[in-house]
């Protein structure tokens, strides 16, 4: 299947718990047709105490979303305004 985004593109969520935030697109995983987007859908993972990090830590990172619950900023804006006017 063909996917009209690329990495470092600007996008939208359009559903789902993160509906309206934007991001720029760090991956596309085309196999599971899912996405990695700048600061959406992060989750959080506790890490025991090791050496690299001595006290334990957080480690907040992006989780893929499916690729059909964003579409391009671009093309998002322009639907947006078809609509409201």
């Amino acid at each position: 299947m063909k996917y009209n985004l690329k990495r470092n593109d600007e996008v939208v969520v359009i559903c789902g718990d993160d509906r309206g935030k934007c991001g720029k697109v760090l991956q596309v995983i085309r196999e599971k047709s899912r996405v990695v987007v700048e600061g959406v859908s992060v989750a959080t993972k506790h890490v025991k105490k090791s050496q690299q990090y001595p006290e334990g830590a957080l480690l907040k990172s992006e989780r893929p979303i499916h690729i059909s619950n964003v579409m391009l900023k671009a093309r998002y804006d322009a639907k947006h305004k078809q609509e409201t006017t």
